[in-house]
């Protein structure tokens, strides 16, 4: 390793860093992120960006309904059943509400935790942020990012390649 994290473009607009994440694609290169002060329609279908957490979502409502059910049933009905009015032991809908409250509840949480987890959160320094250009990426500048982690990464070969895309300028991002 060089100690390089990565080379990073920097692109004046969002047309021109769009087609730039599109040639990296087609060149092979996978470990690819773009910065942005603006969202660039189109991005997320280049980057093959996909997400689960649609599913943690439904995973965790699904199991936070059924827990506090269950909880309900146990507590009604078998350990601290109460005969009031003639009632049955499993009242069924008097446990609607508060199921339908930890479920929402239990899906929100978790896909918020999860949501930090998967970004990485919270991270007080990126390597980005050794680079005094991209103080501008919120500002007016677009950037593509190739990670080192990329199998066909090799310094000089995504440095030209980088270049060959007219980009303002090309950066070094250290570890």
């Amino acid at each position: 390793m060089n100690g390089l994290r990565g080379l990073l473009a920097e692109f004046a607009a969002g047309d021109e860093v769009l087609a730039a994440a599109r040639a990296a694609r087609l060149a092979g290169y996978v470990a690819l992120e773009v910065y942005s002060p603006c969202p660039v329609e189109g991005v997320a279908e280049v980057l093959a960006f996909r997400t689960r957490l649609p599913r943690v979502t439904f995973v965790a409502g699904l199991l936070g309904g059924a827990a506090i059910f269950l909880f309900q049933v146990w507590v009604h009905a078998i350990e601290w059943h109460l005969n009031i009015g003639g009632r049955r032991a499993l009242a069924a809908p008097a446990f609607i509400v508060p199921t339908f409250e930890i479920t929402i509840l239990s899906a929100a949480l978790l896909t918020a935790f999860a949501m930090l987890w998967r970004n990485g959160l919270p991270r007080l320094h990126h390597p980005l942020f050794a680079v005094p250009a991209f103080a501008r990426a919120s500002q007016d500048r677009f950037f593509l990012f190739i990670g080192a982690g990329d199998p066909r990464f090799h310094a000089g070969h995504v440095r030209a390649f980088l270049e060959s895309l007219a980009p303002l300028e090309v950066h070094d991002v250290p570890r």
